[in-house]
Order: structure tokens, then sequence, then C-alpha cells
């Protein structure tokens, strides 16, 4: 019986991409853009459950260095779609793409909450598709808490650097900002607000309502301005 031995090379490679990363891999497309996708729960230090989609940070700083280091990638892409996750990760990740010199545009698909409020808002410009949400709320923790004083000016101190993020990465008034984040009119039983589409533009979280054609126009825009 005939064994196509190279298919199945094939396969138990795309298996085990699809295992590593969550996607299967895609085909080469020649072109000038790295696309970065952020989705289900971004894990930094420690491991999520086996039956979580993560994201892990430890895949995308690499992805980011590599960018700004092959000068045929001219911009990047970033889609988002994560319910947060590790507020360290998250907020070193934001930082990472802030800070990368090429042109950036973000897309919110889904949703974009917690920690992925920063990380949409840390590109140049961004997008949120209509149907999108966005969770604002205060960073928490779950399970023992020992040495509560200073557990709590911990995390104050990581509340403000979040804030100070998204103030210098957004056109969001700090005042509104607060606000939002420590209402108790729309999340049972916890403290924030969910935005969706153009709540979130109208708040000046995100900047334009759009989806992956204009996100993509946009970016080729940035990138023509860049290297004209």
């Amino acid at each position: 019986m005939f064994n196509d031995t190279g298919d199945d090379n094939r396969n138990t490679s795309s298996i085990d991409n699809i295992k590593e990363v969550g996607v299967s891999k895609v085909p080469e497309i020649n072109t000038n853009i790295q696309f970065l996708t952020i989705i289900g729960e971004v894990e930094g230090h420690t491991l999520s459950s086996s039956d979580k989609k993560t994201t892990k940070y430890e895949h995308i700083i690499p992805m980011l260095i590599a960018s700004m280091q092959d000068p045929k990638i001219k911009g990047i892409l970033i889609i988002l779609n994560t319910i947060g996750g590790d507020v360290e990760a998250g907020l070193a990740l934001a930082e990472m793409i802030n800070s990368t010199d090429k042109p950036k545009v973000s897309l919110v698909l889904g949703g974009g909450h917690s920690i992925g409020v920063p990380l949409a808002t840390a590109s140049d410009y961004s997008f949120i598709v209509p149907t999108a949400t966005m969770t604002v709320h205060p960073i928490r923790t779950t399970g023992l808490v020992i040495g509560v004083p200073q557990t709590f000016r911990y995390f104050e101190k990581m509340q403000e650097r979040i804030i100070k993020f998204i103030l210098r990465t957004s056109k969001i008034d700090k005042n509104i900002l607060r606000t939002l984040m420590y209402s108790t009119d729309e999340l049972a039983n916890d403290v924030g607000t969910i935005l969706i589409g153009k709540e979130a533009v109208d708040y000046g979280l995100i900047d334009e309502v759009g989806g992956f054609s204009q996100a993509l126009n946009k970016l080729e825009s940035l990138i023509n301005e860049e290297y004209k």
C-alpha cells in the first residue's frame, strides 16, 4: 500500500503548529505588513488551563522584534479579540507595540476587554467593529491575599500604570476613564463599564468604527506617509 509520507509530515507540522500558537500555518503572502493576532486570554508568567484559548506574550514579542529588524516589513496590523488576562504580560506587550517605530494599526473584533484596552490603544490608530465590546474596569485578583494593605498599594500602583498608558495612547479624558472604570451600574457584582462599538469611539478610547478593510487601508496610508 502506498503511503505518502510527505503529506503525513505536512499534517503533523500543521497539528504541531495548532498546538503551539492556536492557528494552522497560513500560506506565505508577499506583503510588507506583519499581521499579529491577540485572541482569547493573554497568558503571562503562569500557564492558563488547557481548555482556554490563549495568546502567549513570549510568542508575540519575538514577532515584534523580527518585524522591527526586517526591512521588508513596513507596518504592523494588530487584530484583537481578547478577554484580557495577565496584567503584567498584557502591559508589557502594549508597551512593546507602542514603542515600535513602524506604522501600526489595531482592530478590535469581538472584544477588547480588561488589559485588552491598552493593547488596543497601543497602536498609532485604532478601529473597532460596530458589534465589538470593550470592558473597562479596575484590575482585580482571585484567591488568598496576604498582607492586605501592601497588596492594595501594589494594585493601586498597577492601576495607575494602566491608566497613564491609556491616557497617553488614546484621546479619552482622565476623569471620564476613571468614571467608566468604577461605575457600578452595568456589571453585576463588579465595577466597570461595557462599551459597544461606537461608544468606545465617542469616549475617545478608540479612533474610529471600521472593519478589516478600513484598518488595512489606514495602515497602508500611514506606511505611504512614513516611507514617501
